[in-house]
């Protein structure tokens, strides 16, 4: 069964996890049920119960998960000169954030319409927000605002985008990063 495929990790909630969002992943957040889950971890759905409720539990421990880096850098940013080094170092470290969550922001990106419809949409929409005014000018124009905003989206879209391009995915990361930065910069130094 798919249990041989995934060795024991020895924490059952961080496996149901990664069988949930393997299983998201291949045939949607729709079409895929608790029963499946529990067959593919080699456990009744009782034993899944005692963990997670529902598929939205599931999704939304994953979010939880991936949401402490990210608020611990906006604490972090908030704390900060808002210098262009800082905004540097604020992209910086999201990148990273981003590439320990790569199965989780490709599940998003796959699955925009159920993200829309959960709880967890509206609470990550609320991230992006908190990132974007770390990184832009209070006073930016709109067209530095995009340049902002671009700088974020580019950094999760980029993880997607370059998925089935050949390379060493640590090089991708940081050829996504050194765009988004340059985008970021250029909301500084240019004037519409």
């Amino acid at each position: 069964m798919g249990s041989a495929q995934h060795p024991r990790r020895g924490d059952t909630r961080q496996r149901i996890q990664d069988i949930a969002l393997e299983l998201f992943a291949e045939q949607g957040y729709e079409k895929t049920s608790l029963r499946e889950i529990a067959e593919r971890l080699d456990v009744t759905k009782a034993a899944l119960y005692y963990h997670f409720k529902t598929k939205e539990d599931i999704l939304i421990s994953l979010f939880e998960d991936l949401m402490r880096p990210i608020d611990e850098l906006i604490t972090w940013g908030r704390s900060q000169p808002h210098t262009l080094e800082t905004k540097r170092e604020i992209l910086r470290r999201y990148s990273e954030a981003l590439a320990n969550a790569t199965p989780l922001f490709r599940f998003m990106q796959e699955n925009q319409a159920t993200m829309r419809d959960l709880s967890i949409g509206v609470t990550f929409k609320g991230r992006m927000v908190d990132m974007r005014d770390l990184i832009q000018d209070p006073d930016a124009s709109l067209t530095n605002r995009v340049r902002c905003m671009t700088a974020l989206f580019t950094l999760h879209a980029g993880l997607f985008a370059l998925k089935d391009i050949e390379g060493d995915p640590e090089e991708k990361r940081l050829a996504i990063l050194e765009v988004s930065t340059e985008l970021m910069i250029s909301a500084h130094t240019v004037t519409p």
